[in-house]
């Protein structure tokens, strides 16, 4: 008989999977941006071995100094300093993408691994569960 109950301060039957979360457009204009960022938030309440991407215009959410004032919308990108009091600790970013757009680590908000889209695509297919946003 299969177990799911959730123990203590851990996954369902005790089982952690992989998860990563693929955020792929810009910050502002579409809710898709904040939305996954509270997905991530939940996913790393329950215990699972969360890793968040950002790939395209994603990389844009971690910008720092964001100017949201035109947007109308209030400027979230302060909270992705909160994903390290969560356990959320893989952060990558694509380098092609961060290149394409004039960006470089020391344009974002918090620490990430920078990694080719090649060594990103190895790293997707390693996991058990993925989100794109």
């Amino acid at each position: 008989m299969h177990d799911d109950s959730v123990e203590e301060g851990g996954a369902p039957g005790g089982i952690i999977k992989k998860v990563m979360y693929i955020n792929r457009r810009a910050p502002y204009g579409t809710v898709y941006a904040l939305e996954g960022l509270e997905v991530v938030l939940i996913g790393a309440a329950f215990d699972q071995d969360v890793s968040v991407a950002f790939v395209d215009d994603g990389v844009y959410e971690l910008k720092k100094d964001q100017d949201t004032s035109d947007s109308g919308m209030k400027n979230f990108s302060p909270a992705y300093r909160a994903l390290e009091m969560y356990d959320v600790e893989k952060l990558y970013v694509e380098k092609e993408s961060m290149q394409q757009r004039g960006l470089g680590a020391h344009d974002l908000l918090v620490p990430v691994e920078v990694l080719t889209s090649d060594a990103l695509t190895k790293l997707i297919a390693e996991q058990d569960i993925i989100f794109n946003f």
